[in-house]
This record gives C-alpha cells, sequence and structure tokens, in this order.
C-alpha cells in the first residue's frame, strides 16, 4: 500500500468523462485470429486467454464501422488523440462531459457530514468516501460529448447545492467547476491527457480538485488514479483504475491514501478498494476498504494497521438503487442532471440540456444526432476563424484564468479559478418575475462568441 500522498493532479471527473496504469496481461490476449488487426489487445474482464477471442467479436461495433475506425486511428497509435479525431455518434451517451462533472455532486451530503465532523480521520473517512462514489456513475463504458466552448452546465435542487461547469478552453480541452452549499465548497480544473494504444486509451488526470469544509475552512486536495478504458474496438469497453487515489488535508497534513485493485482472471479484485488514513507523520489511524460499486467500511485501527480491538467495520457510503435495464446504465441522479428537474429558473442558453445532438440522441434519432454534432463543430470551428482574424481571445464567463501553474505527474496545470459572477447572475434571475417556461424543442443553445458565426 502506497503512501506518499506528495503527487498532484486532479479533474479526474472530468478527464474520465472526456478521455474514455496498467492492467495485468494475465486475461488478455493479441487478436492474432483476425486478419488486419494483428497485435491488437482484447481483455475480457470476467474471463481469462482462452476467453479473449469470443470477446472480440462482441461489443457495439458493426463490422464496417469497426474496420473503417480502424484504418483511420492505426497512425494514432501512441499519440494524444483527443483533439485529433472524431467518434460516431453510436458510441455516445446523450449527455455532456461537464454533465458527467455534475455526478460526482450525487453523494454531496458525505461532503456536508466531513464539514460537521469534529474528528480529523473520520473527516477523511467522509470526504474519500465521496471522492471514490462516482466510480459507480463512471463504470458506464459510453462516451459523453465533448463541451463546445464556452458552453455550461447548470444545477440545482439538490441538497442545497449550486454547480456550475464551463468549457473554458478547446485545445487543449479544459473545463473548470465550481459547486457549493452551506458546508463546502468544490473548485476544479480539468485538463485531459490521452494515449491511444489500439483497442485500448489511457486517461491521465491532469488536473486539479479542491474542497473546502466551510465551519474549520479545511482544505483537502484529491488525487485519482489514472484511468485505462480498454476494448475500444473489439469486445466489450469497460473501465479500471488501478492504483492509488490520495486525498490530502493541506491544512493539517493528514491524508487517505485508498488503493484501487487491478482487474485479475475471472474478475478477481475488479472493484476492491483498500487504505488508510493516516496522520501527518504518516501513522495509520483508520482502516477502509470495500469495493466502489457497492459500499465502503473503515475501522479505527493500530499504528500497524491492525483492526483496534473491541472496534467493528463500519459502514459509510452505500451505492443507491439504480434502473434495471438502462440503455446508458444511467443512475437515477444522472437521469435528473438530464431532466429540467435540476435546473434553475432562466437556465442560460449555453447549457448542455439544449444542445441539438444531445437531445436528438435522447431522443433514439441517430441520424440527427449525428448531423447535429457536425453543424456544432462546423460553427465551433467558424468561430475560431472570425476570433484569429479579429486577434481575439476567448474569454470564459464564469471562471478566470488564474497565474497559478500546478505541476502534476503528467504534465503542468493551468488553474482557472471562480470569479463569483455566476452567482451574481443567478441571484438577479431567480428574483425575477418573468421566468419564461423551458422548452428544448424551441430554446436555441447558444455557447458562441459571435453570433455571426453561423453565416460563415
Amino acid at each position: 500500500m502506497a503512501s506518499d500522498g506528495s503527487k498532484q493532479g486532479g479533474g479526474f471527473f472530468a478527464s474520465i468523462a472526456a478521455g474514455w496504469s496498467t492492467i495485468g496481461s494475465a486475461m488478455s490476449k493479441s487478436v492474432n485470429g483476425l486478419l488486419g488487426y494483428e497485435g491488437l489487445e482484447v481483455v475480457n474482464p470476467e474471463g481469462s486467454t482462452e476467453d479473449a477471442e469470443d470477446e472480440a467479436r462482441r461489443g457495439r461495433w458493426k463490422q464496417e464501422e469497426r474496420d473503417n475506425y480502424w484504418k483511420m486511428m492505426q497512425k494514432y497509435i501512441g499519440a494524444d488523440v483527443q483533439s485529433l479525431v472524431t467518434l460516431p455518434v453510436f458510441i455516445s451517451e446523450p449527455n455532456s462531459v461537464l454533465q458527467r462533472m455534475a455526478e460526482l455532486m450525487e453523494y454531496s451530503h458525505l461532503l456536508d457530514l466531513a464539514d460537521e465532523c469534529e474528528d480529523p480521520y473520520m473527516r477523511l473517512v467522509y470526504a474519500s468516501s465521496w471522492a471514490l462514489s462516482i466510480y459507480f456513475a463512471y463504470r458506464r463504458a459510453w462516451k459523453p460529448f465533448n463541451p463546445v466552448l464556452g458552453e455550461t452546465f447548470e444545477m440545482v435542487n439538490h441538497g442545497g447545492v449550486t454547480f456550475i461547469a464551463e468549457q473554458v478552453s478547446h485545445h487543449p480541452p479544459m473545463s473548470a467547476g465550481h459547486a457549493e452549499n452551506e458546508h463546502f465548497i468544490y473548485d476544479v480544473t480539468s485538463k485531459l491527457r490521452t494515449k491511444f494504444l489500439g483497442n485500448s486509451i489511457d486517461v491521465y488526470p491532469v488536473g486539479r480538485t479542491r474542497v473546502t469544509l466551510k465551519r474549520d475552512g479545511v482544505v483537502l486536495d484529491l488525487v485519482p488514479p489514472p484511468t485505462k478504458v480498454h476494448n475500444l474496438i473489439f469486445g466489450r469497453t469497460w473501465i479500471d483504475s488501478p492504483g492509488d487515489m490520495v486525498m490530502t488535508n493541506l491544512t493539517t497534513g493528514d491524508k487517505v491514501v485508498l488503493y484501487f485493485q487491478p482487474c485479475g482472471w475471472f474478475g478477481a479484485g475488479r472493484y476492491e478498494v483498500d487504505g488508510y488514513v493516516y496522520d501527518a507523520a504518516e501513522q495509520p489511524k483508520i482502516l477502509m476498504t470495500g469495493k466502489w460499486n457497492e459500499s465502503m467500511s473503515y475501522q479505527p485501527c493500530d499504528s500497524e494497521g491492525e483492526p483496534l480491538p473491541g472496534t467493528e467495520l463500519k459502514e459509510v457510503w452505500r451505492v443507491a438503487d439504480a434502473p434495471e435495464d438502462d440503455k446508458y446504465q444511467y443512475t437515477y441522479f444522472t437521469h435528473k442532471l438530464n431532466s429540467f428537474d435540476t435546473a434553475p429558473k432562466k437556465l442560460l442558453p449555453s447549457d448542455s440540456r439544449l444542445r441539438p445532438d444531445r437531445y436528438a440522441l435522447e431522443k433514439g434519432d441517430l441520424s440527427k444526432a449525428g448531423s447535429e454534432k457536425s453543424r456544432l463543430e462546423e460553427r465551433q470551428r467558424a468561430e475560431k476563424r472570425i476570433r484569429e482574424a479579429k486577434d481575439d481571445m476567448f474569454t470564459p464567463k464564469w471562471f478566470d484564468l488564474s497565474d497559478e501553474v500546478t505541476p502534476t505527474p503528467w504534465g503542468d496545470l493551468e488553474v482557472y479559478r471562480y470569479n463569483g459572477k455566476y452567482s451574481e447572475l443567478r441571484a438577479t434571475l431567480d428574483n425575477s418575475e418573468s421566468l419564461g417556461e423551458i422548452n428544448p424543442e424551441t430554446t436555441e443553445f447558444n455557447p458562441w462568441q459571435y453570433e455571426d458565426s453561423a453565416a460563415e
């Protein structure tokens, strides 16, 4: 169990969404039996090497689409492909990266408990369980839509939390988010790095995630493990994140280190998480164990990490019930985020819910979703041409680029800070008497910097 929490990073909750660690090779096998795909590795999380070729013939891709995609992608092996290729709509789900960022708020009550807790080590038990809770929602392997520059997502009506996220950069793709209620402040800047490996992709969470607990002003810093997305072309796509998640109390020096077990033969170790809460002197205080798709528990321990006599494991988090046979493996909370139940009055026209491609895919119209996606991408390119011709810079509305550059294990990160302007606007809109009803079929999606870019 590694206990070194000195590395920095974060922004996983955007990067895993957009990127879509090494895993043991015991259950993987090159697809040598399929002409033209020699060397591609297929991993069956429920089997062994003998099952790999059968697994290779499964998945969402039709053979023609798979073949054409592979011809296009071969030249990118080893590269960061996030800005180089456009993926087909049929592997997408009807939400955006910004909406996925908001899914972390489902179990925000754990941060409320961390703020109310006087025990500094139990604070980390609650807060790290909150950080871990998102993995159940992110187990699904559908790809969300990449946000358009200037796109936003708002969320209200959940535990008193107000959430705002904005796409602050297109090249490289960067998102910033801010959430707040009476107990905590959450801030994230995320910049994605990927490495395409043929039938898989490594996702590196270049980013910074900070949580401030309001009662005592405690600041927590989160560093998640890298993620690997398996079976992009062959087989059933699935996600694994073996490695350490480190959450550090920057105020006291205490920290929690949770180790995500890699998936082995026939799924051995998959979903399992174990670790400790350490004091500033790196002495273990509380052990934690569980599965990220089920629950997490904790128990006080001695300096050797052994459970204290007379104590027992206590559950701190359990995944909520989820819909059965849901096409996209959405949770009930994810469905709420895709609806207007969590939207504020007078929703910003740049909100992801209003994207016509997202809405068409939600209604099951793949043809329209594809054409609308292409239209949005072309308009974004037109805006870029106008911006370059005017020698303009894109300026986010709700986040400001700071002078701070944070080093991470995967590269430096320019930090965006919430500027408070959204809170001011929201207070004005919420107090307005003219509150038109939102209709996604008639309300135009508008994140654009230039109104005339559509004519370009």
